[in-house]
């Protein structure tokens, strides 16, 4: 066979190759799915059931706080336009709690506490002997797999002491209360909007309506989303895709738009329920989707007795060993300026979360752009001035690098060659080489020397394009240093 041939065949199978490697990192479950173990799936199961347990109520709760009816975070009902900005620009004022909601609340903080001790202290351990007593062996099994539900458990039992208070007339939790029962229609999203009064509303008011949240709202949540991905990824040693973290958030945005789902966005609770309840691939998604579903259909008025306290329980024991307060430590030790742009997102965070994350990303510019401005300049003599640049030249260090040359050489008495040690510059701008241009003009007027040395070749080609009037350059510094000191003719 000749080799054109076999170089085409070869091309061939590595498009193929590729395309399949394309196909399954869009498509993530042919990759997981052939090669699905039987043993994962009861912790999948486990975890499924958990997180399902949990969402539907907590999204329930979500809802209230947003004002919004409580169904509609499940998409039973249009999502009214006029909630969108209240949703994420309100500052929610908690509510005057009653007694009875604090005392259940630390009642199930403290209960999800010790099951979630009970979990660590007794992970099944698959190397026990084989004639260790079966029975302890099994209950100590049960036990574990009870702990790892411990976050449905705890809402049920204290939705069934609600249930029990409500019946004897004593009014002393805070419930979910009476919700919508039946699947959400199929359709296209609506491009208008008719208010009580009989207002039409067209798609351009809604659209004005949102004002700035148009932008701030996907921000926020795509921030927000990887955020949560690469903070698990770390927890549990894996690696993220972020396009494909992307791709998932937008597709799954417009799909839910056509059942009107609430926009969907990662979620640092749900999220670490799944991972402290031991998931081991994506079908616990799938499993919690099952759950959801079933719920929208059937079960939603069986939710109207779960408090709210062991809620607000169940996110906090799985939000709070994400707080990770030794990295405060480790940035102070490791670079102390980091700490500017965390302690401005931090507290900002306070007043509004885009507002904090707005803060993070102008102090983090600001500090980006202050090192662009200001970048490592060593400056010695060698009979000539030697200026040797740590990084690149971009426009924000143009004036500073201009400043130095004239106070070092130009206006020296009398004024001096200058050797510009260019071997670390592997960008150069526009703003760069008029500044060039006009010190190369200056070091002529007074019969001295501006030398280029080190200059890498897309550099170099630049500056050659750009034809600059007097320019001098040398491949190395030596050669730069002998040409300014006149031993080398120019």
């Amino acid at each position: 066979m000749d080799q054109p041939l076999l170089q085409r065949e070869e091309r061939e199978r590595q498009s193929g190759c590729c395309s399949s490697r394309r196909l399954k990192a869009w498509l993530p479950i042919l990759s997981w799915l052939p090669k699905y173990k039987l043993k994962w799936l009861q912790m999948d199961l486990l975890a499924g059931v958990t997180v399902g347990l949990t969402t539907v109520p907590q999204a329930l709760a979500y809802a209230e706080v947003a004002g919004l009816p409580v169904q509609n975070i499940l998409g039973l009902q249009d999502i009214p336009h006029e909630f969108f900005p209240q949703v994420y620009y309100t500052f929610y004022k908690i509510p005057e709690a009653r007694i009875g909601d604090v005392v259940l609340g630390l009642l199930c903080v403290a209960l999800l506490i010790m099951l979630t001790s009970m979990k660590t202290s007794l992970e099944p351990d698959d190397d026990d002997c084989d004639d260790a007593p079966r029975f302890p062996r099994a209950a100590r099994r049960f036990v574990w797999a009870v702990a790892t539900m411990r976050n449905a458990l705890v809402v049920v039992a204290a939705s069934f002491c609600a249930f029990s208070c409500e019946a004897s007339g004593l009014h002393v939790f805070s419930i979910t209360g009476k919700t919508t029962q039946g699947l959400p229609p199929f359709r296209p999203p609506p491009t208008s909007d008719t208010t009580a009064n009989g207002t039409v509303v067209t798609f351009g008011e809604i659209v004005e309506g949102f004002g700035g949240g148009l932008a701030v709202i996907p921000f926020m949540g795509l921030l927000e989303s990887i955020a949560i991905a690469k903070a698990f990824a770390k927890q549990n040693n894996y690696r993220i895709d972020t396009n494909q973290e992307l791709l998932a958030i937008g597709m799954t945005n417009v799909m839910g738009s056509f059942v009107s789902a609430y926009p969907v966005t990662g979620s640092f609770g749900r999220t670490a329920v799944n991972s402290q309840t031991g998931v081991c691939t994506p079908a616990g998604g799938i499993v919690t989707s099952g759950i959801v579903l079933l719920s929208l259909a059937f079960l939603m008025p069986a939710f109207y007795y779960i408090p709210k306290a062991s809620l607000a329980a169940v996110v906090i024991c799985a939000v709070t060993p994400m707080v990770d307060y030794r990295v405060v430590a480790k940035i102070w030790k490791i670079h102390k300026l980091d700490l500017l742009p965390f302690i401005m997102t931090f507290l900002l965070s306070f007043w509004r979360v885009q507002y904090g994350i707005i803060g993070g990303v102008a102090i983090s510019g600001a500090l980006l752009m202050y090192t662009m401005a200001r970048p490592g300049i060593k400056m010695s003599n060698q009979g000539v001035m030697l200026i040797e640049l740590a990084s690149g030249l971009s426009f924000p260090a143009a004036e500073h690098l201009s400043h130095i040359i004239h106070t070092q050489a130009l206006q020296d008495s009398p004024p001096r060659s200058v050797v510009l040690d260019c071997s670390h510059v592997s960008v150069i701008d526009y703003t760069v080489i008029n500044e060039l241009s006009d010190l190369l003009g200056q070091f002529k007027r007074q019969d001295v020397h501006l030398i280029l040395s080190g200059l890498q070749p897309n550099v170099l080609k630049i500056l050659l394009a750009a034809d600059l009037e007097g320019l001098r350059y040398a491949d190395g510094v030596e050669t730069a240093l002998q040409m300014g000191s006149g031993n080398l003719n120019l």
